[in-house]
């Protein structure tokens, strides 16, 4: 029997080095860069990903990982992003999405509806904002 993978775009606190990567590190099956189109607002220890029209407008995109987890994997992540399911009330809504360079690449990424007043991220990477941000 075939384990089931999923596909996720990451693009803060779940990257390597960061505060939430453990909640999945040990489901990565695989993992390779990508770009999605999107702004990232700053929520303070961690980003959110904004697919509104200001980043359409714009032609903002935002870079990370597409990582492939297992069931379980996915399941942690969905726990701590508060996605109860499509139909349900969410903190982070989970929607799909196919990367900017590489159109064969395709899969789920977590993203806000709205920027709820956090302050918008003109860096298109979250570790560069983040380490400038703390004075590193």
């Amino acid at each position: 029997m075939k384990a089931s993978r999923h596909t996720v775009f990451i693009y803060g606190s779940l990257l390597p080095g960061h505060s939430n990567h453990e909640v999945v590190s040990a489901s990565i099956l695989a993992s390779r860069p990508g770009r999605i189109a999107g702004r990232l607002v700053d929520y303070g220890p961690y980003p959110a990903l904004l697919r509104d029209q200001e980043a359409a407008l714009n032609n903002r995109s935002v870079r990370g990982l597409w990582i492939e987890v297992d069931a379980p994997g996915l399941i942690h992540m969905d726990e701590l992003e508060g996605f109860l399911g499509i139909e349900e009330s969410n903190d982070y809504h989970r929607v799909w999405v196919t990367d900017l360079d590489v159109p064969e690449q395709h899969g789920w990424v977590y993203i806000w509806d709205s920027a709820r007043d956090c302050i918008s991220i003109e860096d298109d990477y979250w570790p560069v904002y983040y380490a400038r941000k703390n004075g590193a």
